[in-house]
C-alpha cells in the first residue's frame, strides 16, 4: 500500500531547500511589475472549467483551499509565474479551483484531488493529465513549465547534443533507423505521458550516445541513470511494456534513505509504491555498517525475482519513518516488511546473518505480522472518545451506535483547530445515546484499512448498519450536530438494513 502524502512529507522530512534557476533579465523586470498588473491566475469553477480546459492546449491548474497555509503560501508566487508565463510564445496559462467550493467539489472527486494545494497540467483539451511536480516558487514554476511545453522528445543530431545524458539524473533514448513506424510512435506516446517525470531523446545515430555504439541493433531503448548498471536497454516498444520498464529500471535496486538530496526522488517513489517494501534501519557511521550492508544487499540479489522493493536508512536521517512505523531507535538494526495490505513484519535487533533467513521466513509466509497500537486508554470520560488501533473496530463498527470518528495528527494546526469544535458537538450530542464522536491519533496508531487517510484530519461516519462515509459535511459545532441527527440510524432502521443487507461491512473492504 502506497504511503499517503501527509506522510511522505514527514519522512523525508528534507534538509534541503530547492532553489530554481535564476530569471533571466526580461523576467526580472516582468516580475516587478507583478504586483501592479491584473490578475493573471483564471479562476475557474464548475460552471467553466471544461470550456477552459477545451480552449486552452496546456494549462496548468490549482485545486487549492482557503484555509489551506500551504495555498496561500503558494498564492503570491503562482500569480508572479503566471505574469512572466503570459508573455511565453506560446502563452502558458495558469489558473486555480477552489476545491472547497460546494460546487466545486465533484471536481476535486473527479480529479482525484486528496489534499492542498494539488496542480495537474492539462493538455490537448484534458486528454493528456499529469501531476505538476515542479517547483513551487515564480523562477522555478516558469522554467519548469517552459520545458514541459515543447516537443516531449528532443532529436539528438550530434554528440555535443547527448552531453546531458551524464548530468546525473534519469534520461530515456530512443534509438531508430528512422522516424516512423510503430515504435517511434509508441515512443514519443510513452514520452508525452511521463514527461513530467523523465527527460526524453531520439536519435538514429547510436554513436553520438555516451558509451554509444554505431553497430547497435535498432529500434531500441536506452535508459541512462546513475546508479547500478548505469544503461540498461530494451526493445519492447508495446506501450505498456515500455512504461512498466521505465518503473521497473528508474529505482535503485536498493534505494538509500540519508540526508543526500540526490536519493530524494528515489524515496518518493518507493513510499509513493503500492509494492510490499524491505526495509533495513541502522546506524550508518557507527557499528558494523559495512557488513549489514554487504549481507543486506546479497539478499537483494537472492530474492530478486520476488515483488518488492528495498531500502536501507540511516537512523539519524530516518526519524519519521520511526514516528509513521512505530518505532524506536533502541530496536535497530531492524528489518521491517510492509506488505501491499499494509500488514507489518518486524525483526529488531537483527544481525547481519540472519537477514536472508528471515526475509525468506516472510516469502514463505512464516511471519506474524504486528500493529501499531497506543495502550487503549483506562478512563475514557471526555466528550469525544479516544481510540486507538486494538479496539477502533470494537468502537466503531461493532458499538451498535453511530460514529463519527476523526483521524488526526497532532502537529497538524488544522486538527488543533477542528479539536475544541468537536469537543462541543460531542458535549451537545452526550445526552444521545446511540451517537459517538471519536478520535485517533493517526500518527501512534495503524489506520484500519477500511479507510482511506491521505491528509488531516481525516474524518467518517459510520452507522450502526455498517454504512461508511467520508465526512464533507462543515466544519462548524452546529454543523457536525445538525449533520449527525439528520444522518444517524436509529436502532430500527439498523436492523432493517442489515436484513437487507446481511453482510453490509463485508463489501468495505472490497471498496478500498
Amino acid at each position: 500500500m502506497a504511503i499517503c502524502k501527509a506522510w511522505i512529507s514527514l519522512l523525508l522530512a528534507l534538509a534541503v531547500v530547492l532553489s530554481a534557476p535564476a530569471a533571466r533579465a526580461e523576467e526580472a523586470a516582468a516580475a516587478e511589475e507583478a504586483a501592479a498588473a491584473p490578475e493573471a491566475v483564471l479562476t475557474l469553477h464548475a460552471d467553466n472549467f471544461d470550456d477552459a480546459i477545451a480552449k486552452h492546449p496546456f494549462i496548468l491548474v490549482e485545486f487549492y483551499a482557503p484555509w489551506c497555509g500551504h495555498c496561500k503560501s503558494l498564492a503570491p508566487e503562482y500569480e508572479k509565474a503566471a505574469q512572466l508565463l503570459s508573455k511565453h510564445d506560446p502563452a502558458i496559462v495558469l489558473a486555480k479551483v477552489d476545491a472547497n467550493d460546494e460546487k466545486n467539489k465533484p471536481l476535486a472527486g473527479k480529479y482525484e484531488v486528496q489534499g492542498f494545494p494539488t496542480l495537474k497540467i492539462f493538455r490537448n483539451g484534458g486528454k493528456n493529465i499529469q501531476e505538476y511536480k515542479g517547483p513551487r516558487e515564480a523562477e522555478g514554476i516558469v522554467e519548469y513549465l517552459k520545458k514541459q511545453v515543447g516537443p516531449a522528445s528532443k532529436e539528438i543530431k550530434a554528440p555535443e547534443d547527448a552531453t546531458y545524458l551524464e548530468d546525473g539524473k534519469i534520461h530515456i533514448v530512443g534509438v531508430f533507423t528512422e522516424f516512423s513506424g510503430t515504435e517511434f510512435t509508441n515512443f514519443l506516446e510513452v514520452a508525452e505521458k511521463l514527461r513530467s517525470d523523465y527527460d526524453f531523446g531520439h536519435t538514429v545515430h547510436a554513436n553520438h550516445l555516451p558509451r554509444g555504439d554505431a553497430a547497435v541493433e535498432r529500434p531500441l531503448v536506452r535508459l541512462f541513470k546513475p546508479f547500478d548498471e548505469l544503461v540498461v536497454d530494451s526493445k519492447d516498444f508495446d506501450v505498456s511494456a515500455l512504461e512498466k520498464f521505465i518503473e521497473a529500471s528508474s529505482t535503485p535496486k536498493v534505494v538509500t534513505f540519508d540526508k543526500n538530496p540526490d536519493n530524494h526522488p528515489y524515496l518518493l517513489k518507493f513510499f509513493q509504491s503500492n509494492a510490499p517494501k524491505a526495509m533495513l534501519f541502522l546506524n550508518f557511521s557507527t557499528g558494523p555498517f559495512e557488513s549489514f550492508k554487504k549481507a543486506y544487499y546479497g539478499a537483494v540479489e537472492e530474492f530478486s525475482g520476488k515483488d518488492v522493493k528495498f531500502l536501507i536508512g540511516d537512523i539519524e536521517a530516518s526519524q519519521g519513518a520511526f514516528q509513521y512505523f512505530g518505532l524506536k531507535e533502541d530496536q535497530a538494526p531492524l528489518i521491517l516488511i510492509q506488505d501491499s495490505d499494509s500488514k507489518k513484519f518486524l525483526k529488531e535487533q537483527v544481525e547481519a546473518g540472519q537477514i536472508v533467513a528471515w526475509l525468506k521466513d516472510y516469502f514463505d509466509g512464516k511471519l506474524t505480522p504486528f500493529r501499531k497500537s497506543e495502550p487503549i486508554p483506562e478512563a475514557n470520560n471526555e466528550p469525544v472518545k479516544v481510540v486507538v488501533a486494538d479496539n477502533v473496530h470494537d468502537v466503531v463498527f461493532k458499538s451498535g451506535k453511530n460514529v463519527l470518528i476523526e483521524f488526526y495528527a497532532p502537529w497538524c494546526g488544522h486538527c488543533k483547530k477542528l479539536a475544541p469544535i468537536l469537543d462541543e458537538a460531542a458535549a451537545t450530542l452526550q445526552s444521545e445515546e446511540d451517537v459517538v464522536i471519536a478520535k485517533m491519533d493517526a500518527t501512534a496508531n495503524d489506520v484500519p484499512s477500511e479507510f482511506d487517510v491521505q491528509g488531516y484530519p481525516t474524518l467518517y461516519f459510520v452507522t450502526p448498519s455498517g454504512k461508511k462515509v467520508s465526512y464533507e459535511g462543515g466544519r462548524t459545532a452546529d454543523e457536525i450536530v445538525d449533520y449527525i441527527k439528520k444522518n444517524k440510524e436509529t436502532a430500527g432502521q439498523a436492523a432493517t438494513e442489515k436484513a437487507a443487507e446481511p453482510a453490509a461491512t463485508e463489501p468495505l473492504k472490497d471498496e478500498l
